[in-house]
């Protein structure tokens, strides 16, 4: 049954991506926008894990290199969404401190909260900036820093840096500008 329900989701997560590339498409002024409020969605904790704003992005990072659609515009909205939603997920575990591991999926996932809180203890707020490439705590990371209380400057400053480098990395490569660096 778990097998059957994880297809169903994966055929919505496709159904969502095609819609969207093609969406984008036919509505390219949109796409910042829309880089945007996906990046958030990926970076906002408990939401990432509903939005399949990875494979998106890169998807929209081809259709950059495909059409006409400004590439800065993309990656700065991309980088704005991203940042936002970190800084929603660092306020909200400022806000509820310990109790936010008592919400779902932090309250049924413990070992990976715990990973996350190790990983935060080694780095500091630079677990901000080397979380945010790693999927599976990109979310969590700043959750968890709003938890322990670290400071909002270092927070921001390893927020805002990786959220435009994290933005960048994810669309060059489909809009081609590695080989226009290389050439």
């Amino acid at each position: 049954m778990e097998a059957s329900i994880a297809r169903a989701h994966s055929m919505d997560f496709d159904a969502l991506r095609q819609s969207t590339l093609a969406f984008v498409e036919v509505h390219k002024a949109w796409t910042p926008l829309i880089a945007g409020l996906l990046a958030f969605g990926e970076s906002v904790a408990f939401l990432s894990l509903l939005v399949p704003a990875t494979v998106i992005l890169l998807g929209i990072g081809a259709l950059i290199g495909a059409s006409d659609i400004a590439f800065w515009p993309v990656v700065t909205a991309a980088a704005i969404g991203a940042a936002l939603g970190d800084w929603l997920s660092y306020e909200f575990g400022r806000y509820y401190k310990e109790g936010a591991k008592n919400f779902w999926p932090m309250s049924r996932y413990p070992e990976p909260t715990r990973r996350a809180e190790d990983f935060l203890r080694r780095w500091g707020a630079g677990a901000v900036a080397i979380g945010r490439f790693f999927g599976p705590v990109r979310a969590v990371i700043p959750l968890i820093a709003g938890i322990f209380g670290v400071d909002r400057i270092p927070f921001q400053i390893a927020n805002v840096l990786s959220a435009a480098v994290w933005a960048f990395v994810l669309l060059a490569p489909g809009a081609g500008l590695i080989s226009w660096f290389q050439g």
